[in-house]
């Protein structure tokens, strides 16, 4: 099925002819953005003064799938690419392909005269690039248009730019109830998906620091539960943190299905740390982990891909290690979310956790700075909960090790 145009708000249909020569489209999720943005990058592009093009993303990979194959849908035949050759064709012009992953992607830019460039998740974006991309578009009435959530009310992107006065700059700013296409439904539905700083930022569109517990939805009524004997697992894993001094943590995670989704439970924790105890070694915490787990052998253990000694000890005793992800903020955005869905419940044995739920703060400092950061005291335990949930769910079936033990699901 093609793309559908469906409804435009008033908002979306008056950015659709923004002229200025940096054009932002900012605000909730799925609140026409995107779709507004790209239809405003079309007719530009179709007008443009002559020379090359730019589309842009945090990655290649994320442009293709947050932007290109939207565009795709939206443009038709107007529209083709090759991610192999970084390039595309759009109304008839060329259009270069990049990421902007980090400041060594300028090198991708650099040199080149632009008459125009789109660009995704630009919060994302180290500033010396935007900047860097600013400078390339150099012709005569050369444009940028580009898209973002908010994030921090200190970000370089809010300070510098949107709010900034006398800049040849347009902001549009989308709330949910822009978007008169979705469903109410949907729309509750969505809503339940985020809460604290994401619900701020991605259902209310406001631009605000992290501050206050991280985890504010977590409740010990809803959410420490004595289910271990009743659930049948689909999979039984660990996840680990590990500490010399600092302490180190292991979990055993339950999955299992309730309604057709996947839920997690934690079923028991490992705590040691070496500041308040006998500091141990990579072998005494690879024979810990022996005893933790019993005779209950997991299907793999998700552990910090830092701790390379012990990852080669465990996998020495037969175990399968699978390095964590370690997107700090997409791994506690889901945690957040489990939460909220009531698909995380927390055992009373698993006291540092709970502890740890109820005093995991966001980093001040880091916030006047513009930077969304956990403040690194007592997270041991989120590091192990958010390494195990967070990959486990990224994994494919494909990746998961079959030979998990019948008689413990």
């Amino acid at each position: 099925m093609g793309f559908q145009w469906g409804d435009f708000s008033l908002k979306a249909v008056q950015s659709l002819t923004s002229d200025a020569r940096i054009n932002i489209w900012e605000g909730a999720v799925r609140s026409g953005k995107t779709v507004s943005s790209l239809a405003a990058w079309i007719n530009y592009t179709a007008n443009a003064p002559d020379g090359p093009l730019l589309m842009c993303g945090k990655t290649l990979r994320t442009l293709k799938h947050n932007i290109l194959d939207l565009l795709t849908q939206m443009a038709g035949n107007r529209f083709k690419f090759s991610m192999s050759k970084g390039e595309g064709e759009l109304c008839g012009r060329k259009i270069y392909l990049c990421g902007a992953n980090d400041s060594r992607a300028q090198g991708h830019i650099r040199g080149l005269t632009l008459a125009g460039a789109y660009g995704d998740e630009l919060t994302l974006w180290p500033q010396d690039f935007f900047q860097m991309l600013l400078s390339r578009l150099s012709i005569e009435g050369a444009r940028f248009y580009g898209t973002t959530n908010p994030d921090s009310s200190s970000h370089w992107l809010l300070t510098e730019y949107l709010q900034k006065d006398g800049l040849d700059l347009k902001r549009w700013h989308f709330k949910l109830t822009d978007n008169p296409n979705l469903p109410k439904k949907y729309v509750e539905s969505i809503k339940k998906e985020y809460s604290g700083l994401w619900y701020k930022r991605f259902i209310e569109g406001e631009w605000c620091a992290a501050q206050g517990v991280i985890y504010d939805r977590f409740d010990r009524t809803k959410h420490v539960l004595d289910i271990a004997d009743n659930i049948k697992y689909d999979r039984i894993f660990c996840a680990a943190d590990y500490g010399i001094m600092n302490p180190c943590v292991f979990g055993m995670i339950g999955a299992y299905k309730e309604n057709n989704q996947i839920k997690y439970h934690l079923i028991k924790e490992y705590y040691h740390s070496g500041r308040t105890a006998r500091q141990k070694t990579d072998m005494d915490y690879a024979e810990d982990f022996n005893k933790f787990c019993g005779d209950i052998k997991p299907e793999y253990i998700i552990i910090d891909p830092s701790a390379s000694s012990l990852i080669t000890l465990l996998r020495q005793k037969g175990y399968r290690v699978i390095p964590a992800k370690n997107d700090v903020m997409s791994g506690i955005q889901y945690v957040s979310a489990l939460l909220v869905k009531a698909k995380l419940s927390i055992s009373p044995l698993c006291i540092n956790t709970i502890r740890e739920f109820e005093s995991y703060c966001w980093d001040t400092k880091a916030a006047a700075l513009g930077e969304d950061k956990p403040l690194k005291t007592d997270d041991h335990c989120m590091d192990m909960l958010r390494y195990g949930v967070y990959t486990d769910n990224k994994l494919t079936n494909s990746q998961r090790d079959n030979n998990f033990n019948k008689r413990y699901r």
